[in-house]
Parts: structure tokens; sequence; C-alpha cells
């Protein structure tokens, strides 16, 4: 099922990065492939969040708990969907000229087998454009840097 890890360096602070990934309800404004998101609670650690992933016909709802340790982590993992596992773990760690390393796994499995096999095959396209976005959104919000977002590793497996 599909996992991926990257670590990438990128010119913004923890906590400007932390909140961009903690706004979940601006995830439908620029995050390809979520058509709705809902916020049902908020504890300031934690949330509980409703999101609509939409993919060509596929259109499924699916509801994560989101553990928030500002500005350390963003960790989400499944409550209620499609899915058998869900989680995505955001870290941000300071790297020095106000720049952040920014580590994100993601990790899911369908309860389909076919959803799955689907999955695997657009998934490493699929996840370079979240974090595509990601880092767009951020720009808008916080400005370009001539420097950009650079990748300083990655690592893909099937699990």
């Amino acid at each position: 099922m599909p996992r991926r890890e990257d670590v990438r360096l990128l010119p913004y602070s923890p906590e400007q990065l932390f909140d961009l990934v903690a706004d979940v309800d601006s995830y439908p404004g620029f995050l390809p492939g979520v058509a709705a998101a809902r916020v049902r609670g908020d504890s300031g650690s934690v949330m509980f969040a409703d999101l609509v992933a939409s993919f060509g016909s596929f259109r499924e709802r699916f509801t994560s708990r989101v553990e928030k340790d500002r500005p350390r982590r963003v960790r989400a993992t499944l409550v209620d969907g499609p899915l058998s596992r869900l989680e995505n773990d955001w870290r941000f760690e300071p790297a020095g000229d106000g720049s952040t390393e920014l580590s994100f796994l993601v990790d899911f499995a369908f309860r389909s087998r076919v959803l799955n096999a689907a999955a695997e095959r657009v998934f490493d396209r699929a996840f370079e454009n979240m974090v595509a976005a990601f880092e767009r959104r951020a720009a808008e919000l916080y400005g370009a840097s001539a420097s950009g977002g650079i990748s300083s590793s990655s690592a893909h497996s099937a699990a």
C-alpha cells in the first residue's frame, strides 16, 4: 500500500509551515484532490476534520484526528472512511537562517484491493503534486524566496 517519506529544506519558519499545514479548512482552495474540508472540533492540540477526496470518478469522505504540537509537528490519523489505514506526519525542524527542514510521511491503505492497486499507479505523481501545492501556498502566504524549496532526500516504499 502507498507509503512515502520526503525531507525538504524550505525558506520559511517552523511556525509558518505549521500554520499552513494545520489550516485544514483552507485545503480545498489550493490542494489538488481535496474537494471539501470541515473541521468538526479543535481543542488547540487535537482537531477532528472531515475531508472529501476527489480523483477522477473517485469521491470519498473520510474523517481524521489531527494532533498538533506547534511549531514542531502535525500528525493526522484515520478515524473513519474508505481507508483501512491513514497516517500523515509533518515535522518542522529549524535549520538555521530562518529556514526549516520539513519531514513528511504519508502512509495509507484502502480497504479495497482494487482501490489500492489504482492508488499505487498514481501515488508518486499525486504525492509530488500535493507537496508542490503546499510549497506554492507557502510562497503565496509568506513570499517567494530565491532559494525556493530544496529536496534533500526522499524515500518511497510500498508496504
